[in-house]
């Protein structure tokens, strides 16, 4: 590991600051590019910035013809591990270039051209990533949705992408039955307004789908009568892909990532946060239907050269607690990044790492963890068992690299458990009141990141400007609002300590709570409801819901739980992990009528609370305590101090 003082690292921080266009220049030098850009920083159109403006390039060319070029077309690029089919599979860069520009051969085929919109509605296999830099070669853009999310989610994105074509698999596999993709596909069609023209699905041998005369097109069939397509220049303002996340009112949010700043962030992040250099194995075990999948399984290492893992499996189950350690003894791998989740997983299965000792992980360097706050207990367990630094980082969809974290490549800062350490280079990151200025060093307030972003995160939302300077830029002018709260101590560490609005994280998943009340309300018996984020020890949070019936409603309460408890499973999917509902005589509110979802969550995690001033009647709230009380929650005391 290269090391220098903190006092370098801050010094690369303040110029990153001070002088944008010099540091992200040098760092674009990294990338190969068509035509050099005319500015660094295109400032001309707040809150609208853009990076590397008058620039050209093509990012699959970037992630993979280039290594070819170079003479490195052995390497491994992508080393496929399946436990849950029994396969282990290495794909070079020269046949991944092979494999990228046949498909992206078949995508032209089928219409597809620079600009035009392609879902994939996919597993953890390679052809995920294949598609992907397809998509990329050709300069379309390609919005990835994750396998686990039911139709009536899909649906939502086709009719806002509105893509040509939908590329997706026969099914997925969990560790004890088959997930059947396609009936999803179909049903989602059905309800999408907007109509794709064609559908390519890729059969796995686990279940063959039946395929729609005339609209949908077997992969292997696609490919095999199709020419290899060249790279298509784009200009680095140009969009790579949009990734939807949730939105508070339950209309997903389409953030886009442009190419250029993408290629460049990603690119610099590998080295300096990651400390990974070309030609190792990096291990992100998350999956490509979230920005981590983006980010660390497919672009930022290929970019950089990286054997990259793509694990179709679980932390515990296939078969065992010990499958991270196999994978990691198995494939050299030196960098791993997971979920906190993950390994509150495998402590829980194997509290003592016994399963450790099969395994030989002298290869393994760091462990980085993200999506979600690392409890201490979590970290510590990690850090004693693994004897390597554990590093818990921060970011967010919408910015697709680290807010903050600890920079492996320039320098390792003393963990401080509960942090996610030091703002990383490009960020400005304070702490503002409602006043719009800083608070003191350890006050809690809004984490806000001072404008303009750095290169790699949210130009806008697609489709969307308003929307984009309404949901992130208006709260706090000049400021992007991350929607979480924090503080920052006296040595400069960033404290994430919950979200400030209806978003919860379910196992690194970011859900809407607002997207499962709207699908409780839909209930007949259901008159008025609430969804909030319960602590859970695995899962970080998980969600309960809250509902009052109808007058008049005289069936069994447990029969209405079960159906609202059906219906969020089916309108969102099984990954919102929707599994409990009370239903109540009525919710807490103020006098305006909000209801008063985090004192119910107070109540709900042993944590003291103080009675809202505005409440409408506080007598409720030990109503609410006892209704708690009845699923094992509230405990303790859920008192008012």
């Amino acid at each position: 590991m290269s090391q220098t003082s903190a006092a370098t690292f801050d010094a690369i921080h303040a110029r990153s600051l001070d002088d944008p266009e010099g540091f992200w220049g040098e760092a674009a030098e990294e990338i190969t590019w068509i035509k050099r850009w005319d500015t660094v920083l295109d400032d001309s159109n707040p809150p609208f910035y853009r990076w590397f403006r008058g620039g050209v390039l093509n990012t699959c060319y970037n992630a993979v013809d280039r290594h070819v070029e170079a003479g490195r077309g052995g390497q491994a690029a992508i080393i496929y591990d399946s436990p849950v089919t029994g396969t282990v599979q290495t794909i070079t860069y020269a046949e991944l270039k092979d494999q990228v520009s046949h498909f992206a051969g078949a995508l032209r085929r089928l219409g597809v051209e620079k600009g035009d919109r392609v879902i994939l509605y996919m597993p953890m296999i390679p052809q995920s990533l294949v598609a992907m830099l397809a998509c990329a070669r050709l300069g379309a853009v390609h919005s990835v949705v994750f396998g686990g999310f039911a139709p009536h989610e899909l649906a939502t994105r086709i009719d806002d992408a509105k893509p040509r074509v939908i590329v997706s698999a026969s099914c997925g596999i969990e560790p004890n039955r088959i997930v059947k993709y396609k009936p999803m596909l179909d049903a989602a069609i059905d309800q999408a307004t907007h109509k794709p023209e064609r559908c390519i699905v890729y059969q796995r041998p686990q279940e063959q789908a039946a395929l729609v005369s005339g609209r949908d097109v077997d992969w292997n069939e696609a490919v095999a009568s199709a020419q290899p397509a060249e790279c298509v220049p784009v200009e680095a303002t140009d969009p790579l892909y949009i990734l939807y996340t949730s939105g508070t009112t339950g209309q997903p949010k389409g953030v886009v990532r442009d190419n250029g700043g993408h290629a460049v962030a990603l690119t610099w992040t590998m080295r300096n946060i990651y400390n990974v250099q070309p030609g190792e194995v990096y291990w992100a075990a998350s999956d490509v239907g979230w920005v981590v999948g983006h980010s660390y399984i497919v672009y930022g290492p290929l970019l950089n050269g990286n054997t990259t893992l793509v694990f179709e499996g679980k932390p515990v189950g296939t078969p065992d607690a010990g499958t991270f350690w196999r994978v990691i003894q198995q494939h050299k791998v030196g960098t791993l990044f997971t979920a906190p989740t993950a390994f509150r997983a495998i402590k829980r299965e194997d509290p003592n790492a016994a399963l450790l000792k099969n395994y030989d992980l002298s290869c393994l360097r760091a462990l980085f963890l993200a999506g979600e706050r690392s409890d201490p207990d979590t970290l510590h367990w990690a850090e004693d068992n693994l004897n390597v630094p554990v590093i818990d980082h921060w970011w967010q969809t919408e910015t697709g690299w680290a807010i903050s974290g600890n920079p492996l490549g320039v320098h390792l800062f003393p963990i401080k458990y509960g942090s996610a350490t030091r703002p990383m280079p490009g960020w400005n990151v304070q702490i503002l009141n409602a006043e719009n200025k800083e608070v003191p060093r350890g006050d809690i307030g809004a984490i806000c990141v001072k404008l303009p972003l750095p290169p790699g995160t949210l130009p806008t939302l697609w489709n969307a400007d308003e929307r984009y300077k309404k949901s992130y830029l208006t709260e706090y002018p000049g400021y992007y609002q991350t929607g979480d709260a924090g503080f920052i101590d006296d040595d400069g560490y960033v404290y994430i300590m919950a979200r400030t609005d209806d978003i919860i994280n379910v196992a690194g998943h970011r859900l809407s709570t607002g997207a499962m009340e709207e699908v409780l309300s839909s209930h007949p018996d259901v008159a008025e409801c609430a969804v909030i984020g319960v602590a859970d020890q695995l899962k970080g949070q998980v969600p309960l819901g809250f509902v009052c019936l109808k007058a008049g409603v005289t069936r069994p309460h447990e029969d209405i739980v079960k159906e609202v408890v059906a219906l969020v499973r089916e309108q969102i999917g099984p990954v919102a992990d929707f599994k409990r509902a009370l239903v109540v005589d009525r919710l807490p509110k103020t006098r305006s009528g909000k209801i008063l979802r985090g004192t119910m969550q107070k109540i709900a995690d042993d944590q003291e609370y103080k009675m809202p001033a505005t409440i409408d009647d506080p007598a409720i709230l030990p109503e609410i305590a006892e209704a708690l009380k009845s699923l094992g929650y509230a405990k303790a005391h859920g008192e008012v101090v």
